[in-house]
Order: C-alpha cells, then structure tokens, then sequence
C-alpha cells in the first residue's frame, strides 16, 4: 500500500470513531447559544383565539412536589415568561383583557452522573391552565416541559427558561400572527 492510502484508510478510521465525540461537542456549542427548550401536550384543546387577549398574567405555579422544586424556578419564571412573550413578539399591555396562565410543577429533575457522560437531560414538567380571567372559565390544560440536553445548559435557569418557553409556545400557536409586534 502507498503512503496515501494508508492516510485515507488512518483518516476514514479516526472519523469513524470519533464521530460521536465531534457531534457532541457541535451539539454542546449549539447549546450554549440556544438555552433551554420547552415543548407542550395538549390535554384540553384551547377553545377560543387568544387574539382577544392583551394581557398574558402568569400566577404563581404551585408547588406538587412537596418542596422539591427549588425555589429560584418560582422567582425566575415571571421574568423568563416575559422575556420569551417578547421573543414570539406577542403584546403584553399592563391592562386589557387578561389570560391568566396558573398551575403547578408536577416534576422536577437533575441530571445525574452518568446523564452527564452521556448527554445530560434535565427537565421540569409542568400542568399549565389558560383561564379567562373575567370568566373564571378555564379555556385550555396542558403539560408544559422546560428541558435542557447539552452539558452547558444545566441547571435551574436553563430548564426555567425552557419552561416559559414551553408556555409561551403554546400561547403563540393560538395568537394570531397579524396582531404580534413588529
């Protein structure tokens, strides 16, 4: 075999074992940049546009884990949940017509050891209500989940941010686009 061969064949080898190692360190600086993720399961379908809200009033989340959910996730949220309506571009004016957005922490998780070797998933779960506040009347239930994936996004925070993601990404699939901000 010629010298080149052999370095192609070394080459193909190194990128054939290291591969997962090269994805993980491009999926850990995507991270860094991204944050927290947030998704949502419809239990109760929204039965009404939120257009008609100017107000989005997110309550205090009670805490169903007895105590286990750290208190820094109760006193970030308010400012994550403003700061990701302002991302989707959805108004919040300080009176109008106002959705409460109120319900508890059902689950909250670190990452362990070995979830640390492997890719690190930390997540918090959370039951959300969207209730008409004049009405009393609850007009969608779903699980909202804040989680975090890469080694730089653990922690409170992160999963608090994906958290207020997970809600707001849910309010924006029911707020019409013509009325969000430029």
């Amino acid at each position: 075999m010629n010298r080149r061969t052999v370095l192609i064949i070394l080459l193909s080898g190194f990128m054939v074992f290291t591969g997962g190692c090269i994805s993980r360190i491009a999926k850990e600086g995507l991270g860094g940049v991204t944050g927290g993720k947030g998704s949502f399961a419809v239990l109760q379908p929204v039965s009404a546009t939120l257009g008609v809200y100017e107000r989005f009033e997110l309550t205090q989340l009670a805490d169903d884990m007895n105590g286990m959910a750290p208190s820094e996730l109760f006193s970030a949220l308010p400012g994550e949940f403003a700061k990701a309506l302002d991302e989707e571009k959805i108004p919040n004016a300080s009176s109008g017509r106002t959705l409460l957005i109120q319900g508890k922490i059902l689950h909250y998780e670190n990452a362990s050891m070995s979830g640390h070797a492997f890719g690190p998933l930390e997540e918090v779960v959370a039951r959300i209500e969207l209730v008409d506040k004049d009405a009393g009347k609850v007009i969608g239930v779903a699980n909202c989940v804040g989680r975090t994936k890469e080694s730089v996004n653990t922690g409170v925070s992160k999963k608090t941010e994906g958290l207020a993601r997970a809600i707001v990404k849910w309010i924006k699939e029911h707020y019409p686009e013509d009325q969000r901000t430029k």
